[in-house]
């Protein structure tokens, strides 16, 4: 979870589905982190474009508002994705 906050104070990670699948789009993806309830259609639309970029996923034990807190935001994220470096 210190690499979470690493990355979102290092500005290597992005919140939120629609980023996230731009920058899948794009190719600028290594990692895309799922939380535990992130919705299913959500889900599969990560799943697909992640497939087509190469980039990993990783489903997380931890709920989305948890991980809004552990990212020192105010809201809930369900997806995040993690630059290409």
């Amino acid at each position: 979870m210190e690499d979470l906050k690493k990355l979102v104070k290092d500005k290597k990670a992005f919140v939120g589905t629609d980023q996230t699948i731009k920058n899948l789009k794009l190719g600028k993806v290594s990692k895309v982190l799922l939380s535990s309830n992130c919705p299913s259609d959500v889900k599969g639309d990560i799943k697909h474009y992640a497939a087509l970029s190469n980039a990993k996923i990783e489903e997380l034990d931890v709920p989305s508002d948890e991980l809004g807190i552990i990212c020192k935001k105010q809201f809930k994220i369900s997806v995040m994705g993690v630059k290409k470096e």
